[in-house]
């Protein structure tokens, strides 16, 4: 046997063995970049952005995942859990379970702040909600006249029904990494979105049944102010700050509108979009805002400057959340009656793929870090 040969058996040798002994290299080599999607169902899926396939699925005891962050390092993704009222930190890239904390009913939302370094989410122990029902009409335009809300019920009735009362909606904040807790903010009964100013120091929270933004110290939880939004819309929902810092955007959801604020919140822009706008982001270069009309099924697309609107794009049903991919050329969808993610162009405007097998998609988000409505900035 020749010493080329023996050399080339040598190297298979240590490459089989490598692989038996450390599979995570495989792991590292060929999935450079994924996406995480939380599933009420189902647990948490991990997609390879290079075949747009499912790699990893996991469902731990108990946890139907809403809320999701991955930490900036990707060391850790974190969901809130809806049933559990606490939310879990999984370490990559396993997706094993390495921490549950306790925070309070029905969270949903959470959000790491410029820094890096805190994690915030909300919980709303007075909220009725729940997922959509299964079947709806494709809407056209913004939600006018009686509509439903996410429980299926009337949503003039809900607001009767809903604990105005009742305990405030918290954001509890984390040190990321030991997880040591930090302060509570209180906000208005029912919170969705949290953003921060680009400098971390405030942090935004849309308050849905008040109509309004809350405004609070990031670093001590505070309230500040309130910035009311009612003359412009029903129900804010997604909360997103510009890449440059200095401007804002909201969607109202029961109203179907969308508001482009200055950087000291005041309103200076309000259009209508399709019905039941919720996730939306700015591209990264800060000239397009897109928002995910949930139950118009459509992806709209907005000029930043003048809110006009520049393209709709054919969606699944019930998509809340989506992300770019890192390279900002796609567009993913997590659309939770339909079960999937629907893949878009994020520059020619028009659907690519969908990758099938979910059980009601609620988050996504990528690693590396994308822009999106719960990713960048």
């Amino acid at each position: 046997m020749t010493s080329r040969v023996l050399a080339i058996l040598s190297a298979v040798t240590v490459i089989a063995v490598a692989a038996a002994v450390f599979p995570w290299m495989h792991f590292a080599a060929a999935t450079n970049e994924v996406a995480y999607v939380t599933e009420e169902e189902g647990g948490i899926s991990e997609i390879d952005l290079s075949t747009m396939k499912v790699i990893r699925r996991v469902q731990p005891s108990d946890i139907a995942p809403r809320g999701l962050a991955i930490t900036f390092d990707g060391k850790y993704v974190i969901t809130s859990n809806k049933d559990t009222s606490d939310i879990a930190i999984f370490s990559t890239p396993q997706l094993e379970l390495v921490k549950r904390i306790r925070i309070g009913d029905n969270p949903e939302f959470i959000k790491i702040d410029p820094s890096g370094s805190r994690l915030f989410a909300t919980y709303e122990p007075s909220s009725q909600g729940g997922p959509p029902p299964a079947t709806e009409p494709a809407g056209k335009g913004a939600a006018k006249g009686s509509e439903k809300s996410d429980t299926g019920k009337d949503k003039s009735k809900e607001k009767e029904s809903d604990d105005d009362n009742g305990p405030p909606a918290q954001i509890a904040s984390f040190h990321v990494g030991d997880w040591a807790p930090g302060p509570v903010a209180t906000a208005g009964q029912e919170t969705e979105g949290i953003e921060f100013s680009r400098d971390g120091k405030q942090m935004l929270v849309a308050n849905e049944s008040q109509e309004t933004i809350g405004v609070f110290d990031a670093a001590t939880g505070k309230h500040i102010r309130d910035v009311d939004l009612k003359t412009y819309g029903i129900r804010p929902r997604g909360v997103k700050v510009s890449p440059d810092g200095n401007a804002y955007a909201v969607t109202m959801e029961s109203s179907g509108t969308l508001l482009k604020l200055d950087s000291k919140l005041n309103v200076i822009k309000s259009v209508p979009t399709g019905a039941k706008p919720y996730g939306l982001s700015f591209d990264r270069t800060g000239k397009r805002i897109f928002v995910s009309a949930a139950m118009a099924r459509k992806l709209q697309v907005f000029s930043a400057d003048s809110l006009a609107l520049l393209a709709e794009v054919p969606t699944g049903q019930r998509c809340w959340h989506f992300t770019f991919t890192p390279d900002d050329s796609k567009i993913l969808l997590a659309c939770g009656r339909s079960g999937n993610i629907v893949v878009v162009d994020a520059n020619a405007y028009k659907p690519l793929q969908t990758i099938e097998g979910f059980k009601l998609p609620w988050g996504i988000v990528t690693y590396p870090r994308s822009y999106g409505s719960l990713g960048l900035p």
